[in-house]
């Protein structure tokens, strides 16, 4: 009897220990499924993020290729008129107040102060010209600026006024210059005709 109620209690044990494992494979094949669902919606999560991803990277591709596009520059604006007429006009400064500082400093009309402001208007007049000349390279050089065609060809008609102005002054200033060295060297002709009349 003894062995009996043994067997029965072993028994009892065992099939205690056969419903757990049954409930923990039980547990295990929930939770196998649960994983199983979890990679589904990852999946479906990433494969979301991921076309999001290359539909923007693709958006700023095009995006990209716009601005990229923007940086060079075409050959109509290359060739367009103004950027010859810019770089002619800067030429023409450049001969026109050489020519006349030459000319205003071995006259002898004007006196050491005159001559430092003389050439301290033409060097300005320079430099700013240089200013425009490097504004064009700016403009006409690709991979300097994001501007479109009809922005750059805005620009060199900007710096073309710019230089025409500069240019028109100089010779404005020369023109003046050249009337006052003529009127002072008149005087001086007249005082030394004056001098040679009275020893």
């Amino acid at each position: 009897m003894l062995l009996l109620v043994s067997a029965t209690v072993h028994l009892k044990a065992q099939s205690t220990e056969v419903q757990q494992l049954l409930l923990n494979v039980e547990k295990l094949s929930q939770l196998k499924n649960i994983l199983q669902d979890m990679k589904k919606g990852w999946t479906v999560v990433s494969g979301g993020y991921n076309l999001i991803r290359n539909i923007s990277k693709g958006n700023f591709s095009l995006h990209e290729f716009f601005l990229d596009g923007l940086m060079l520059v075409s050959p109509e604006v290359k060739k367009y008129r103004r950027v010859a007429d810019i770089i002619t006009y800067q030429k023409n400064i450049i001969t026109e107040y050489r020519a006349a500082f030459i000319r205003f400093r071995s006259s002898g009309a004007f006196n050491v102060d005159e001559l430092e402001y003389l050439g301290r208007v033409y060097q300005q007049l320079f430099e700013q010209s240089l200013d425009h000349i490097d504004e064009l390279l700016m403009v006409i050089t690709s991979s300097k600026l994001r501007m479109s065609d009809d922005e750059r060809l805005r620009a060199i008609d900007g710096i073309f006024e710019r230089v025409e102005d500069k240019l028109m002054f100089l010779r404005s200033f020369n023109t003046e210059t050249n009337l006052l060295a003529a009127q002072r060297e008149i005087q001086q002709r007249e005082l030394r005709e004056v001098m040679s009349l009275y020893p």
